[in-house]
Parts: structure tokens; sequence; C-alpha cells
């Protein structure tokens, strides 16, 4: 009896969790990169199913675009912390960006309340290239150095250390052409305009029929890229890309901050999510606000080392 009572009472309790878990207003949901990019399909994604949880709210997506995500994350303080603003956020780009100095912000000016996904570093090349595998493109890239040209997403980002650490790691000189976001650069890479692309396995498997993966910075291959080697197998040890995730305004109260990264954990556990993020390339992590400065203690150090090992902020 007193088992029964006890699942009745947990039936009873799981739809008022849910409601708690639900915010008071809508929510404006700020993104630093154009329409298009991995940011933007995390955020509908996101959208979508919260509407499913908590009906009653919309969640409004804004963008600020600009600087490779600097001119958002620059102007994040400026806006309510009302708990209602939520701001998309990147690393390594909050840390590489600051060190270049180029910036209107620091790495501590940005609040992070939870890191949701991580998408995997990739070397791509239109599907209409010559180039038709890994050591096609170290051929071409040694005949000719600075002849072939990648683009990236954003100065100072994860696809910008990408591009330079494929360059020293196999002794080759690229040129790195970088656009306001990764939705931006498609055009271009698809329509051959530059010779290639780093960037995210989410934009390989968004674009499996146009484009041609050569090589993923996993430790192991991509369930949907079984045929794409990783560059450990390629010789190198290279396992690395971009964590998204949400910051607030600094004027946020801590209970508000808490609200919102309990609410975004929810959404990374529900299954559609998990079945979303799987289909577009998106690998979930859950770093919450208990978790988070020791979590960017870490990745600070680990990035600002990184940052001199590639020269940002040397002039």
């Amino acid at each position: 009896m007193k088992k029964l009572i006890s699942a009745l009472s947990l039936a009873l309790l799981a739809p008022m969790a849910l409601a708690q878990a639900c915010p008071d207003k809508n929510i404006l949901y700020w993104q630093a990169f154009p329409p298009g990019g991995e940011s933007d399909l995390s955020a509908r994604h996101q959208q979508m199913v919260l509407k499913k949880k908590c009906a009653a709210i919309e969640t409004i997506i804004q963008y600020k675009a600009g600087a490779g995500g600097a001119l958002m994350w620059s102007q994040m303080n400026s806006l309510p912390g009302d708990g209602a603003n939520v701001v998309g956020i990147n690393l390594p780009h909050i840390v590489f960006q600051p060190i270049e100095g180029l910036v209107q912000y620091k790495t501590q000016d940005i609040t992070p309340v939870f890191w949701f996904h991580y998408t995997p570093d990739i070397l791509v090349v239109p599907e209409q290239s010559p180039i038709k595998t890994f050591a096609d493109f170290l051929k071409v890239a040694k005949a000719d150095p600075g002849k072939l040209s990648l683009g990236g997403s954003g100065q100072n980002s994860a696809n910008h250390a990408a591009h330079e650490r494929l360059n020293a790691a196999f002794g080759v000189k690229t040129i790195y052409v970088p656009f306001k976001g990764t939705g931006d650069m498609a055009s271009s890479v698809m329509g051959a305009q530059v010779d290639g692309a780093i960037t995210y396995t989410a934009f390989a498997i968004n674009n499996k029929t146009r484009i041609r993966p050569l090589a993923v910075a996993m430790e192991k291959r991509h369930p949907l890229m079984p045929d794409v080697p990783t560059f450990k197998e390629l010789g190198v040890d290279w396992v690395d890309g971009a964590y998204r995730g949400i910051g607030v305004p600094k004027s946020t109260p801590p209970e508000a901050r808490k609200k919102i990264s309990d609410m975004w954990a929810a959404l990374n556990n529900e299954p559609e999510m998990k079945e979303l993020a799987a289909k577009s390339g998106f690998e979930l992590v859950n770093v919450g606000v208990d978790q988070m400065d020791a979590f960017m203690k870490e990745k600070t150090r680990l990035y600002t080392e990184g940052a001199q090992r590639l020269g940002l902020g040397k002039k």
C-alpha cells in the first residue's frame, strides 16, 4: 500500500514539476550568428521542444550577428536581467576573442548558465571538388602552398583555431576565409567559391549530398559518416570542436540563473531533443550552473594555452 501511495504521489507531482520548469513569461533567445548555422539550428530545436513542454510560452529568437559573435556578446550585459533574456554563447570563441584584444568584452563579462552540446571539427570540400580523400588534400596543399582556401565561421573562432591546427599538424599552408557564420559560408562552399571548409559535423551531415567530408576530429568515426576517417587514424591526436550554450546578463539573479539552467537541462534530456541532436551531428553535454565554475576554469586554461600556441594576440 505504501508503494502504491508513493507511486501515485510521484504521478501527481510529475505535471507539477513540469509546470515549475516552465518560464513565467516568453523567452527572448538572442543569437550571435546569422540564421542557417549550427547555433540557429540548435536554437530552433530547443524552441520546438520547449513549446511542447510549455505550451503557453513562446521562445522568440532574435539575431544580432557580427564580428564572429562578438557584437552580441559585447552587448549582452545591457539586456534586462529578468530571466527572460538568454544569449547563445560559444567556446572557444569567448576565450579566443578577448585574447586577440579586438573585441569590446572580456571572458569574465560572459555569464554562462548551461552548455548543451558540442560539435566536432571536420574538414570538407565541395562535392564537385577533384579532391576525393584526405591524402588528395595533402598532396594538393603541399604541391602549391597558399593556394587552397578554407572557409570557416568567424575570426578567432573554433573554426579559425582548427584551421591553424590543421596547417601546423600536417605541415601545410592553406588560407583561412572567415564568414559571419556557417549559414553565410554554406553557399560559398557548395558553390566552390572556396576550396573547402574547416567546419563542424552538423554542416557535413545537413549538406551530405553537396559536400564531401575528408576527416573528422572525433575519438571514433561518426555513425552517420562511417567512411570518413578520424584525424587520430591519420596520425594526429585531434579530438576537438565547439561548445554551444546559453548565457545571461550579469544582472540576472542567481535564482533565475538556476531556473534557466534547470530548464535547459530538462530540454536536453527530452527524447526528442536527443533524436534531433543525433540526426544533426550534435554531441549533447550537460553542464549547468552547479558545475559551471570548474568547467569554465578548466576550459579557459586549455584555450588560453591553445591561443598562445596559435599566436593569437601577438602583434
